[in-house]
């Protein structure tokens, strides 16, 4: 007898259900697309302790009948394919048959279905493979209910993250699916407390305020174009709110969310005249083109999907985007009256042709400019001080643009271009990046807070509100006692909103930096720092150096200076930053006499 068998239908589904069912964002996501394909109107997703006890999601759509209530449980039970060919042209969220199959292995399942007409519903509950059935009343629809998941496979259960995260995961999944649908109303509720509660909406717009806030939505401008290969829509964002953390980035293709690193890249290209290296900016982009086209069924989750005309697809995000940007004039750099400017491609045509020859620099010069100006009564007696003149000196204009020098006699420092300060040394002079002094400084800072029981928070004197949308509502839910911890006095305000009510010590707490900083810390939190609380602390520490010194203030006099200065020196370690870059360079007054040799 040879040694292969059939495995049994439940470790088959029990297999199956490892590639479709990864977590409680994974079954609500099933059982929304599947509530969506119903024909629902309203959808309501009930969790409780993150979807680990219970998932509950009931929709008033076309409802099922007795037969097809027991069916749906079968693998590959489907009404959306019926011949090879239907697979070329899928416009429904789901169609393979085996979410609920899937569903059902790993967890116990009640499905309350009723159709139009008919006088009662049926009810299937399946637990360990048994399947009972029986008529109950219930309204038009279908609801389902998912409770204990992975309680038969509890090495799976074992490796779910804390309740804060996969409640992340599933808000995550919740938005992907609402707000392609502005048709439908939507609510989510975790554990008895609502979370959103979206009536139907009257746009793609006013559903992305809904679900992400106004926050988010000031920052977006209208993207469309209209080819002959796609039909694109949505919004992008203004380039001076690109972040550093990846968030709000967002791909539809006929009303399903897909994930794209080649389309990512599309719009990365455009941005990249606007904003700096490693900066990302936010974007829902919305394709609709023949279902033929674009084959969905390339992943079990349908979470990734392939183009029969990729690179076509390619140029015209690129192109939409970069003439979105250069309309709406956020920098120098298209001028759509002149040759070479972007133009939406034609068919067949390769992506290089359409970037265009990139302008020529053109630099800004001043013949009379002269750098030494204004420095003939500025002395330098050996290297242990600078010498101002008793007598202010006017500066000249071209020399001010190179150096803010304050009038003090006696001050020891300079501050250049609002960059550095250069300071004389032992050997010669030193310059200390200014920035990166800050986030040396800050990051100390952060990490004896985070360890420290008496963290030192800068009262507002007036709170101030920021709207930041439930899903970042709950990251602060979240990461409550790591900002405590850091001088943060931050409290919940409603589902989507919370209140700033302090600041750590030095920084600002005028309302506009406020709301940028909160804009910032939602994106921080976002990657989902954890593990050991000595990593854990050092990550946020460094995060947190970062998005200090993008806000901290340049010194505006040597006194201000010389105070960084004496902080930065009072650090552990004041050479580098916390991610390995130099802060100050010495140049030996050696390499100086070589310049005027």
């Amino acid at each position: 007898m040879g040694k292969l068998k059939v495995l049994p239908a439940s470790i088959a589904n029990m297999i199956a259900a490892g590639e479709v069912v990864q977590r409680p964002a994974s079954v609500v996501k099933e059982l929304m697309e599947n509530a969506v394909d119903a024909g629902a109107t309203q959808i309501n997703v009930a969790v409780t302790d993150a979807g680990r006890t219970l998932i509950q999601v009931v929709d008033d759509g076309c409802g099922m009948s007795p037969s097809d209530a027991v069916l749906c449980f079968e693998r590959h039970a489907t009404s959306k394919i019926a011949v090879a060919d239907d697979l070329e042209r899928i416009t429904s969220y789901g169609f393979r048959g085996e979410a609920l199959p899937s569903i059902a292995a790993v967890s116990e399942v009640t499905l309350k279905t009723r159709r139009p007409g008919d006088e009662t519903a049926t009810q299937v509950a399946i637990s360990g493979g048994s399947v009972r059935t029986s008529s109950v009343a219930a309204p038009t629809g279908t609801g389902i209910s998912v409770r204990n998941l992975f309680y038969n496979t509890p090495a799976r259960r074992k490796f779910l993250k804390s309740d804060n995260v996969e409640l992340k995961h599933i808000v995550d999944e919740f938005t992907r699916v609402a707000v392609t649908r502005p048709d439908i109303g939507f609510t989510l509720s975790s554990g008895g407390r609502d979370l959103f509660v979206l009536k139907k909406a009257k746009s793609l717009k006013f559903r992305v305020l809904d679900l992400l806030g106004r926050n988010v939505i000031g920052d977006l401008v209208d993207i469309e174009a209209d080819t002959m290969a796609v039909k694109l829509s949505g919004f992008i964002a203004r380039p001076d709110t690109a972040r550093k953390t990846v968030g709000n980035q967002f791909f539809f293709v006929n009303g399903r969310y897909f994930r794209s690193p080649f389309l990512h890249k599309a719009v990365m290209k455009a941005y990249e005249e606007y904003i700096a290296d490693g900066l990302t900016p936010s974007y829902f982009i919305w394709l609709e083109l023949d279902p033929s086209a674009v084959d969905v069924n390339i992943h079990p989750s349908k979470a990734e999907v392939k183009f029969e005309e990729d690179t076509v697809i390619f140029q015209v995000v690129y192109a939409c985007v970069k003439a979105t940007l250069g309309r709406n004039a956020f920098g120098e750099g298209i001028d759509f009256d002149t040759e070479g400017a972007v133009q939406m491609p034609q068919l067949g045509k390769s992506f290089e042709e359409y970037r265009g020859p990139a302008p020529a620099p053109v630099p800004e010069s001043d013949g009379n400019y002269d750098p030494f100006a204004g420095m003939a009564n500025l002395g330098f007696d050996g290297p242990s001080e600078w010498k101002y003149p008793s007598k202010a000196v006017e500066p000249r204009q071209d020399y001010g643009r190179l150096f803010e020098q304050s009038q003090v006699a006696g001050a020891k420092a300079l501050i250049i271009k609002g960059r550095y300060i250069i300071v004389p040394s032992a050997s010669g002079i030193m310059l200390v990046h200014i920035r990166r002094a800050w986030e040396r400084i800050i990051y100390e800072e952060s990490l004896r807070a985070l360890s420290s029981e008496a963290p030192v928070t800068q009262t507002a004197l007036f709170p101030v509100q920021v709207q930041v949308g439930t899903a970042s509502r709950l990251l602060f839910d979240a990461h409550a006692e790591e900002l405590s911890a850091l001088g943060f006095d931050i409290a919940p305000f409603g589902n989507d909103t919370v209140v700033v009510n302090g600041v750590p010590q030095g920084w600002s707490c005028e309302a506009g930096k406020v709301e940028q900083m909160v804009r910032d810390i939602c994106l921080i939190l976002s990657d989902g720092t954890s593990g050991v609380p000595e990593v854990m602390h050092a990550a946020l520490a460094s995060k947190f150096a970062t998005l200090g010194s993008l806000n901290a203030s340049v010194p505006s006099a040597p006194a201000e200076a010389q105070a960084l200065i004496d902080r930065l020196f009072a650090c552990d370690n004041s050479e580098l930053t916390s991610s390995g870059k130099r802060i100050t360079v010495i140049i030996d007054a050696s390499d100086i006499d070589k310049k005027f040799a």
